[in-house]
Parts: C-alpha cells; sequence; structure tokens
C-alpha cells in the first residue's frame, strides 16, 4: 500500500495571476454620469465608494476584474463553481491528464449537525483515518491506465479529495458577492478558507473597495 507518507498531499492555494482596474476604475465608473474623470483618489472617492457599497450600488464595483490559478480538491470546487454570473472558469481535465493525483487530506473530521440533516457541520471533532480508502482508488487507477483505459472513464473511481486545480476570472463585484457568501458562520469551513485567500488578494489590489463591500 502507498501508506499516507507516500501520497502526494497538498495544501489549497489561491494565486494571483492578473487584474484590470483599481479602486480608481470604481470612482469613474460612478462619476460617468456627470462626466466627470478623476485621475488620482482622495477623501471624497472614499465617501463615495462607502456610499455606493451602502446602498446597492453594484455596478460600478463590476468594471475593474481579477484572475486568479486556485488549487483545492474536488468537493471544494464543485461548491465555488455554482457561482455563474460575472465568473469565466476553466479546469484542470483528467480527460487529458493522467499524472499521479494530489490529495487533500485532514486529521480531524467535523461532526454532523446537531439540528440538521440537510447541511453543514457540528462542534464535534471525529479522528478517522482515509488514507487506506485513498490507497485503493489511487491503485486502481494506475492500473486501469496499464490496462489501456482512457483517462477520461478510469478517472470516475478517484476520491472527491483529489485536487483540481482552475483558472478563475471575473469582476471585483463578483468575486466579492461569492466571498460575503462563502465566509458567512454557515458555509462549508474548506470553502470558506479558499474564500478568506481570494478576499487577501482583493483587499491587496482593491484596498478602499474591499473595506467597503467585504462583510
Amino acid at each position: 500500500m502507498y501508506g499516507e507518507q507516500d501520497l502526494k498531499i497538498v495544501k489549497m492555494k489561491v494565486d494571483f495571476i492578473d487584474k484590470m482596474g483599481s479602486d480608481l476604475s470604481t470612482v469613474n465608473a460612478a462619476r460617468v454620469s456627470f462626466a466627470k474623470v478623476k485621475k488620482e483618489l482622495d477623501d471624497k472617492d472614499d465617501k463615495l465608494i462607502k456610499y455606493l457599497a451602502q446602498n446597492g450600488h453594484w455596478t460600478p464595483f463590476a468594471h475593474a476584474s481579477l484572475s486568479l490559478r486556485i488549487k483545492a480538491p474536488i468537493f471544494v470546487a464543485r461548491q465555488l463553481v455554482k457561482h455563474q454570473v460575472g465568473l469565466t472558469w476553466n479546469e484542470v481535465s483528467r480527460r487529458y491528464v493522467d499524472d499521479q493525483p494530489e490529495f487533500y487530506m485532514i486529521d480531524d473530521w467535523r461532526s454532523r449537525p446537531d439540528k440538521s440533516i440537510k447541511q453543514g457541520s457540528g462542534n464535534k471533532k471525529i479522528k478517522f483515518y482515509i488514507g487506506s480508502a485513498v490507497d485503493v482508488a489511487i491503485r486502481t487507477y494506475d492500473k486501469m491506465l496499464k490496462e489501456g483505459i482512457a483517462p477520461e472513464m478510469a478517472r470516475m473511481i478517484l476520491p472527491q479529495n483529489m485536487m483540481t486545480e482552475w483558472i478563475w476570472s471575473g469582476s471585483f463585484y463578483a468575486f466579492s458577492r461569492v466571498c460575503n457568501l462563502r465566509t458567512k458562520s454557515n458555509a462549508q469551513k474548506e470553502t470558506g478558507q479558499i474564500a478568506k485567500q481570494i478576499v487577501n488578494i482583493m483587499k491587496e489590489h482593491f484596498p478602499i473597495c474591499s473595506k467597503y463591500l467585504m462583510d
């Protein structure tokens, strides 16, 4: 057996690729109504961005954009890909890639929530080892490939804790909606960890908009 020490275990991560625009893009998108153009930000623009955010004027925030490269387990990716409006997603495909899979592994598992059977988790921590289950999946996958089975079919036996990778691009406003939802206390913890990394990138490149638009 591989054993957990032999599995390719990696952490989730979000890498910045590129951006278009800045806080000034939001300001000028709002001020164009009065045929105004600002070259530099000042205190009035800070107040304007605050006003836009607090009063639901979202369109000026959609003129700046981000492009990110994200690595996360499949079960996290399938939650995030539900967000479609204002965003574009291109993901690695195991129809074409058959290199050794990487996995997301944890030691402490959260219990089922006490008052809900639909979603979420409780506060109790449960120890449970899944390395042997992953080992069986990997060995079966490798054997299928050696037997000549197409990667697009062999991939179906790989578990949902396998890492996937995608490029995610979209407007600042679209990412703010994703992160405001996915960092709430009732969101899945692992999905929230990705959202928090995105928030840090947003704060770095759009500090004023992030200050007022992010919850």
